[in-house]
């Protein structure tokens, strides 16, 4: 990796084994702000805003020629006292303007706004998601039956992975919760022949779900409304509930009442997926909850009041709230894979994203998946699907293998 500084100035960190990438610091001011403030958000800030910026590669390119190892000992061997003394004159300068982008503290302190939060992250515009998304808009991990699909089939493969696991019969009542674009509800009634209905928060996405149930004449089978799910009237009355994606806007607080909600909508011995991305879990589990710098940087700028839970008390918690949980399914690789599928699309599509979106979104987008793609890598990040039944005595139903979910068509 090559810096270059606004003056001119360049700084090596060489790595014989990865292609070199070049990263522009654009003002003094940029590295006061990382001084005052170092951390990930900040340095999504100054990316976003275009103070730093990467001028012969993508934000992934960049992380994977990046050695921490080797600036690390730069630093160490640089001394502490050459580094108070070349810092010195920035921390006196004037600082510059905070990212527009960014949520900035709007939630924080308060009681917690689903619907604004949501509106965020998804109301970008559809357009922006149709750059780099697959054909039917999934915007959750796909599932690779073979690594070398892609990203089109890998996110059918996925819709029919969370149906064979939901075991769906024709006329069953199905809900489905953060239904996006309402992709997997239309599949689930095309295919299946249930009668799905899907909520969102996202104003764009339910406008553009509703088009497509008409244009797909499912009117009478498949409904999506702009609703917290919390709110629906029902109770004992849906057979399947799918929740994909979902949970990481719940916020921590609101786990038990998010898995009792969900068992009273559902009828005994009905079946509940439970598709969410999980933090690896603490050594002193009463750290945990504490915020991560990459955590931070993600709710400030992408995913507004977004928190990750750990596996163990995930299930811990389903158990409790009145479900049995039959199986536990980690899909970390698919998510990188998927992630990365993303992000390329979007670096090729990037000058009409820019059009859409404005070019913070757009580097903000790309840095966000990169820094996920690292994170699956690393096993900091991973993905479950947990897949449980409305507790009630006697036995499940439930076939006695995997059989069914993973046989080839």
């Amino acid at each position: 990796m090559t810096v270059r500084l606004w003056d001119g100035a360049t700084i090596e960190y060489s790595r014989s084994d990865a292609e070199n990438i070049v990263v522009e610091i654009g003002s003094a001011d940029a590295v006061r702000t990382m001084l005052l403030r170092p951390g990930v958000a900040t340095m999504f800030e100054l990316y976003g805003l275009g103070d730093l910026r990467i001028l012969n590669g993508s934000p992934l390119m960049l992380l994977r020629a990046f050695d921490h190892v080797s600036v690390n000992r730069f630093v160490r061997d640089y001394g502490r006292l050459n580094l108070l003394v070349a810092a010195l004159p920035f921390l006196f300068r004037e600082g510059g303007a905070f990212s527009p982008r960014a949520f900035l503290g709007r939630w924080t302190g308060a009681a917690r706004d689903g619907r604004k939060m949501i509106e965020f992250h998804y109301d970008v515009s559809n357009e922006f998601y149709k750059l780099f998304l697959d054909d039917d808009m999934v915007y959750t991990r796909a599932y690779f039956r073979d690594l070398d699909n892609d990203i089109h089939q890998a996110q059918r493969d996925k819709l029919e992975h969370v149906c064979r696991k939901l075991r769906l019969q024709p006329g069953d009542k199905m809900l489905d919760i953060g239904c996006g674009w309402g992709t997997l509800s239309m599949y689930a009634t095309e295919k299946y022949g249930v009668i799905a209905k899907g909520v969102t928060l996202s104003k764009d996405q339910h406008d553009l779900a509703n088009e497509w149930i008409q244009k797909r004449g499912l009117a009478d089978r498949v409904t999506v409304e702009r609703r917290d799910f919390r709110d629906l009237p029902e109770r004992d009355y849906y057979d399947k509930i799918a929740a994909i994606g979902v949970f990481e806007h719940i916020g921590r607080e609101n786990h038990d009442a998010y898995f009792q909600r969900i068992n009273d909508l559902l009828r005994p011995r009905g079946l509940f997926l439970h598709h969410a991305i999980t933090r690896r879990v603490t050594p002193d589990l009463a750290r945990f909850d504490k915020q991560t710098g990459y955590q931070k940087a993600i709710t400030r700028f992408i995913f507004p009041g977004g928190e990750l839970d750990y596996i163990g008390r995930t299930v811990t918690n389903m158990e409790r709230k009145g479900f049995e949980v039959h199986d536990v399914e980690a899909l970390l690789e698919h998510y990188r894979m998927t992630l990365i599928h993303w992000h390329d699309r979007l670096w090729e599509n990037r000058a009409e994203a820019v059009r859409i979106a404005g070019e913070e979104v757009v580097r903000l987008w790309l840095l966000y998946f990169a820094l996920f793609v690292i994170g699956f890598e690393r096993g900091v990040v991973n993905l479950f699907q947990t897949l449980g039944t409305k507790r009630r005595l006697g036995l499940s139903g439930l076939p006695p293998t995997r059989d069914d979910i993973c046989r080839q068509e």
